[in-house]
């Protein structure tokens, strides 16, 4: 019998005795001295900053700690000093904003190693050492590839188990347990983070979206800290279908200029496309080119497409944006489903409430919600049902209200969001298991 999840189970009692036992103070001290007798200082500093932080953090949650550790490796193995300066405001119901500095020196011959873990810093942090989760058997964060020294095996096998299903390749990274750190793209406003705020205060809408933390500020970007979606599922199944008749925003096409680029990039895909005046232009706007991509795919026929997939022993499948008829839908979910009706049940079920509770929320009758996304995900015991994906997700001028199901017209922002929803649950409806 599978369950629908909206947050994550507590840990079993076998999880707890093994967390209780790492965590001894005995095997407390041993992770510190052999910390302090890496050659990698920058790791070790990073993890003395994490450790006096939240110690810090816990005894005053209204108060700004700042953590200065100096540490010393083995001279013979580098003989360098590492100074990490770390400042982390918390304020209980409110955005938390961390900033680190490292001005650490690595052994010679590790550039690589540095400027992959300078990227993403909380993955050294003592929230990912051994407790989580190591059945996912896969890494699909090519671009990160993100490297863990030689002598810390459970932080390679935390990174191991974790894999990005779509979307920009050096957007995440895995932090602690749980939780993965989101890269901001676009813009001097954090657009998906506001949004990730607003819906975590509405009591409808909080148990939707993946669990928010806070906002980490490091090296000139800014990252969001969510909630891992795959974290507590084994060998799960995994669906990324990204819900829409429009994934651009209006700004984007407000130029009616012809391009030639875009022509050509139309031509690739199909040489036929271009009507006969665009073949004697030899250019195309980006309205009629935006247009022309969306009809490769679900989207318009469908409000929907399927964006990625992953089955169990087998990498993400991302080859699905022509996916279009409708009989290559049903196809690819009765795969994703692989013939369990009582899992259909549980997705319509969650399916069908997280459409009420948008049709009745204030937040998406005046929000226009561009390129977001349904993550489906389902093991042997549970099933869970998100919405994710807020970078382009903006309020309507003042006196719009949105139906999320009415035709796109410039000016109207309606974008088939809710008519991309109503579509992906009556598919699911029709496949029989």
């Amino acid at each position: 019998m599978t369950s629908v999840v909206t947050h994550f189970e507590p840990s079993s009692g076998k999880e707890t005795s093994a967390r209780l036992s790492r965590d001894s103070p005995t095997a407390k001290e041993q992770r510190r001295l052999k910390d302090a007798a890496s050659t990698y200082s920058a790791v070790s500093a990073f993890r003395q900053w994490r450790r006096n932080n939240n110690n810090n953090s816990s005894t005053n949650n209204n108060n700004v700690s700042t953590a200065t550790v100096r540490t010393t490796s083995s001279p013979a193995a580098l003989g360098v000093a590492a100074t990490t300066t770390a400042t982390t405001t918390t304020n209980t119901g409110s955005r938390t904003t961390a900033s680190l500095t490292n001005g650490s020196a690595w052994p010679p011959g590790d550039r690589a190693t540095l400027k992959k873990l300078e990227q993403f810093p909380l993955v050294l942090s003592d929230a990912t050492m051994p407790e989580e989760d190591l059945s996912l058997k896969f890494l699909a964060l090519n671009a990160l590839d993100l490297t863990a020294p030689a002598s810390d095996v459970l932080l390679k096998n935390r990174l191991k188990s974790w894999f990005q299903l779509s979307g920009h390749p050096d957007g995440f990274a895995p932090a602690g347990p749980g939780t993965v750190w989101k890269r901001r793209t676009g813009g001097s406003e954090n657009t998906e983070r506001m949004v990730y705020e607003a819906l975590s205060k509405d009591a409808a809408m909080k148990d939707c979206i993946p669990r928010y933390y806070r906002e980490v500020e490091y090296r000139g970007d800014t990252f969001i800290e969510l909630q891992d979606l795959l974290f507590g599922f084994n060998e799960p199944h995994v669906m990324d279908i990204k819900l829409g008749t429009r994934t651009f925003l209006e700004s984007e096409v407000s130029k009616t200029t012809a391009r030639p680029d875009l022509y050509q990039k139309m031509i690739a895909v199909d040489p036929t496309a271009p009507t006969d005046e665009e073949h004697e232009q030899r250019a195309v706007t980006k309205l009629r080119y935006m247009q022309f991509r969306e009809q490769q795919s679900s989207t318009c026929s469908h409000g929907f497409r399927i964006e990625a997939m992953k089955l169990p022993g087998g990498p993400p499948i991302t080859d699905l944006k022509t996916v279009k008829s409708h009989d290559q839908v049903l196809e690819t979910m009765r795969l994703f489903l692989s013939g369990r009706q009582e899992t259909r049940r549980k997705l319509l079920e969650r399916l069908r409430e997280l459409r009420n509770r948008i049709e009745k929320s204030e937040y998406f009758l005046t929000h226009e919600v561009i390129g977001s996304s349904i993550f489906m995900i389902y093991d042997n015991e549970k099933v869970g049902v998100w919405l994710i994906d807020f970078a382009k997700t903006y309020e309507v001028p003042e006196g719009c209200k949105l139906t999320h199901r009415r035709e796109w017209q410039q000016g109207n922002h309606e974008e088939g969001f809710l008519f991309g929803l109503d579509n992906l649950i009556s598919t699911l409806e029709e496949i029989d298991c």
